[in-house]
């Protein structure tokens, strides 16, 4: 069994920036936390996602919807948070990503799942954004993969819509522990 830990856009701009929550600043410890218990087990196995967008994110679908400059590429809230980077394992890989799921991530996964057992935990940003879309997106890749979310090292736009976004991802046979 080769166990991965998807660390999902653990970026400035979701913490403290321009979409700074403080339900996001909470869980900065608990993921150090998993970060470095997970590098201690099997460090290769601990991928970053980043979320990214270019200078004209507000012309963008998504700038239409979500109006709010965020993660452009090159900027300080693009960086992922200096406590989460400060545990980040050496030459660990981190995908850019455009869009709230990563086909990338789901693609590597999947390639390693033919030639191994695989179980997956996504911790990060946001639980009912880009958490929920990947996991998701993994789970239809990978339908038979043990795929967990840990609440704890979670975070949503808001209390209801992460509670929501677990649910939802209960609903898709998608475990949701909490390890805290």
């Amino acid at each position: 069994m080769k166990k991965y830990l998807a660390v999902i856009d653990m970026q400035n701009d979701f913490i403290d920036g321009s979409l700074g929550t403080d339900e996001a600043a909470s869980i900065i410890d608990r993921v150090r936390d998993r970060i470095l218990e997970a590098r201690s087990e099997v460090p290769e196995t601990i991928i970053f996602t980043r979320d990214t967008h270019e200078v004209d994110y507000l012309n963008s679908l998504e700038g239409h919807y979500l109006p709010v400059e965020h993660c452009i590429r090159g900027t300080k809230g693009w960086e992922i948070n200096d406590r989460i980077k400060g545990v980040m394992p050496e030459g660990a890989l981190v995908i850019d990503k455009p869009s709230f799921a990563s086909l990338e991530l789901a693609g590597i996964l999947l390639e390693e799942s033919r030639i191994n057992q695989i179980e997956i935990e996504i911790i990060g940003l946001c639980t009912d954004i880009c958490v929920v879309s990947n996991a998701l997106l993994i789970k239809a890749f990978i339908p038979e993969a043990r795929i967990m979310v840990n609440a704890s090292c979670c975070a949503g736009v808001t209390p209801e819509k992460h509670d929501a976004a677990l649910e939802t991802m209960r609903s898709c046979q998608i475990e949701v522990i909490d390890r805290e």
